[in-house]
């Protein structure tokens, strides 16, 4: 693909689209990339859109699995983008502690509400993140060990 010479304008929904297939295809490291590769489209935005642009979408820090990170966008499946994302489940009466790698907690905690919000989670009434946690809270006294099963289950991880 050579660089475009013209730059366009288009809808922000439409430059967000891109942004997401962009992001999806595992491109984008930072928002300059954003700008860098938006421009190579013929694109111009300034970073302050370009940050926009990843909030409105969603768009969070992961790391891939050789440890490099980059942005993800989350997904209705937890399993689908968060493999390897969850390196332990620990229940204890109502609560389950996940521990990620660093830098991940909180796109597995956006994967985990948005799971609780189309239903594919129940038992669970909210998380906390942190940079390599998540704390999340059931919804019964003693039922952190089976929303912990559950857990483990969504990412596809064996517990």
């Amino acid at each position: 693909m050579t660089k475009s010479s013209k730059l366009t304008t288009v809808s922000s929904e439409a430059r967000k689209k891109i942004v997401a297939q962009l992001v999806s295809s595992g491109k984008i490291h930072s928002q300059a990339d954003v700008v860098k590769e938006l421009k190579f489209k013929g694109l111009k935005v300034t970073q302050a859109t370009a940050s926009r642009d990843l909030q409105e979408l969603g768009a969070m820090r992961g790391k891939s699995s050789n440890g490099e990170s980059h942005y993800v966008l989350p997904t209705n499946s937890p399993a689908s983008t968060s493999q390897g994302l969850l390196l332990s489940v620990i229940a204890s009466g109502n609560t389950v502690v996940i521990k990620t790698p660093p830098a991940a907690a909180q796109f597995v905690a956006s994967s985990l509400d948005s799971a609780m919000g189309s239903s594919q989670l129940s038992g669970a009434i909210g998380t906390i993140a942190g940079d390599d946690t998540v704390l999340v809270i059931a919804s019964t006294a003693n039922g952190g060990s089976a929303l912990g099963k559950k857990i483990s289950t969504l990412f596809g991880k064996a517990k």
